[in-house]
């Protein structure tokens, strides 16, 4: 009966150590990288699950043909982001930190460029506005108390909406004008950022 009673109890300690291993209920920060600068907020859903929103601004290396000649260009993103951290437990098991979200993560990177302005674009360049969906592998690590670095590579889709943004002059041929652009597209980001 004792050794019952030693598992029943070592088996209660374990789960309540196990759920104490979850994602921040929510964690708000600035981040920058080589193309870019971004406030995000990230909101738990279940214990390895977060849902990450963002908006930015940044370069887009991927960006296509549509602004072929622009040079270096910025422009406005909005981005949803399911994030899976799927190493949470491991890490604390073996000792890792897991605060801030520290750990490896599956996500669904979903991004929409708006046509509202495009910085160092010429006039003379129409702004179009895009949507891609980019399965993303990654990693988010904290350092010190509130600095955070994180990369990711993924590959996805990206669809450009010409129709809406360009007129019919443009074109040669008006079967070109009724079509937007359909693309595959990179995904690679290396981030360092502050969370408050």
């Amino acid at each position: 009966m004792k050794k019952i009673l030693g598992f029943i109890i070592l088996g209660l300690n374990l789960n309540a150590n196990a759920q104490d291993v979850s994602v921040e209920k929510s964690i708000f920060g600035i981040q920058t990288g080589f193309s870019g600068i971004w406030i995000n907020n990230e909101s738990r859903l279940s214990n390895s699950l977060a849902l990450r929103s963002e908006i930015g601004i940044e370069n887009d290396f991927a960006v296509g043909d549509h602004y072929n000649g622009a040079g270096f260009i910025l422009q406005p993103v909005l981005t949803i982001e399911p994030r899976y951290y799927y190493n949470l437990e491991k890490r604390n098991a073996n000792g890792k930190k897991t605060s801030k979200n520290s750990g490896n993560y599956l996500s669904l990177k979903t991004s929409y460029h708006p046509d509202w302005f495009v910085i160092n674009l010429d006039d003379y360049i129409t702004k179009t506005a895009d949507l891609s969906i980019i399965p993303t592998w990654g990693i988010r690590r904290q350092i010190g108390n509130n600095f955070t670095y994180e990369t990711g590579i993924g590959l996805g889709y990206r669809i450009v909406y010409l129709k809406a943004n360009y007129t019919a002059a443009n074109f040669q041929n008006t079967d070109e004008f009724a079509q937007n652009k359909n693309q595959y597209t990179p995904y690679l980001h290396l981030r360092i950022g502050y969370t408050f």
